[in-house]
């Protein structure tokens, strides 16, 4: 059994999403909005709080290529360090690893603060994609 979405998760995956305009970030396939053929794909898996919803962890992928990233973790890692640069990376591991941000991160959560803000940071993102804007967008990460 897999570890249970909650609408944090929800609100953080359309962000990932929306940021490549619903497009693949490994084969660069796009998709429609409806879709469920893009997932929000985790370098670190979910259950590491710490980095569970933060952007540099994750990445819009279609599913062939999430299955392929996640059978062959040496090539997700290689990938991931390029896609981030290597500075990203050290602190994005560094960050996995840090379980006091990890127990803020569950207390926030249970709050529903996470879920606020992504809520928010969606809003944004969508709002820039019906200005036009088609380019790879930014959100801002909670903490």
């Amino acid at each position: 059994m897999g570890i249970k979405r909650d609408p944090a998760d929800n609100w953080f995956s359309k962000c990932v999403r929306e940021r490549t305009d619903y497009t693949c970030e490994v084969c660069f396939k796009g998709y429609d909005r409806s879709s469920t053929g893009l997932h929000c794909s985790h370098y670190h898996g979910r259950a590491n709080k710490s980095v569970r919803w933060h952007g540099d962890n994750a990445f819009a992928h279609c599913f062939g290529c999430h299955q392929k990233m996640g059978a062959n973790p040496h090539e997700f890692q290689l990938w991931a360090e390029k896609t981030l640069g290597s500075g990203r990376y050290e602190i994005l591991t560094e960050r996995k690893n840090d379980i006091n941000m990890a127990k803020q991160m569950f207390k926030d959560n249970k709050a529903g603060h996470i879920a606020k803000h992504y809520k928010k940071q969606h809003a944004i993102l969508s709002e820039k994609r019906n200005n036009g804007e088609t380019e790879y967008l930014e959100f801002d990460d909670y903490c």
